[in-house]
């Protein structure tokens, strides 16, 4: 499920589409069910599609297995919607602490250098999202925080990225 927002600040946007993602999975969608929350919460940025050309942002839960079939339908005002991703292949670099205006971007190009070094250089295709900051803690934790950028690549699968066959919303 995905809440797009125009914010710019990526600490903002991740607050405020997080908020209406999670007044979603406590009830308020059509048929009031409550679904488990999961993780990571996925914040992409996608560069220039904000006000004046700024970022903007996608706030993003995966739904549990229960409800992928049929997501249960967001409350109008939450502006909300199911996003179904197809198979395909990422590049991901792990940081500690919390994610943060001032140090995602840090983080997105010591991905990049490290990719510039591999195989995978020229590989990566930001398609509509330039990157994606994946948090997998909540914000009550303050030790031994997971985070993740990620980015996806692009024709993959002769290069040892095979698909699962998995699909998530």
């Amino acid at each position: 499920m995905s809440a797009p927002t125009d914010e710019v600040s990526f600490e903002k946007a991740t607050k405020l589409g997080f908020h209406r993602l999670f007044q979603y999975i406590e009830g308020a969608n059509l048929n009031w069910s409550r679904i488990s929350m999961t993780t990571p919460v996925l914040t992409s940025i996608v560069p220039d599609a904000g006000p004046l050309h700024s970022s903007a942002y996608y706030v993003r839960l995966y739904l549990p297995v229960k409800f992928q079939a049929s997501p249960p339908l967001p409350l109008p005002e939450l502006n909300l919607h199911a996003d179904k991703w197809p198979s395909h292949c990422i590049a991901v670099r792990q940081f500690s602490g919390f994610a943060r205006d001032s140090n995602i971007i840090k983080e997105a190009q010591r991905l990049a250098v490290s990719l510039s070094r591999s195989s995978w250089a020229n590989s990566t295709d930001s398609g509509n999202n330039a990157y994606s900051i994946a948090q997998y803690d909540s914000p009550f934790r303050f030790i031994g925080r997971l985070n993740e950028v990620w980015v996806d690549v692009a024709g993959s699968q002769g290069s040892g990225c095979a698909s699962s066959g998995v699909e998530v919303y």
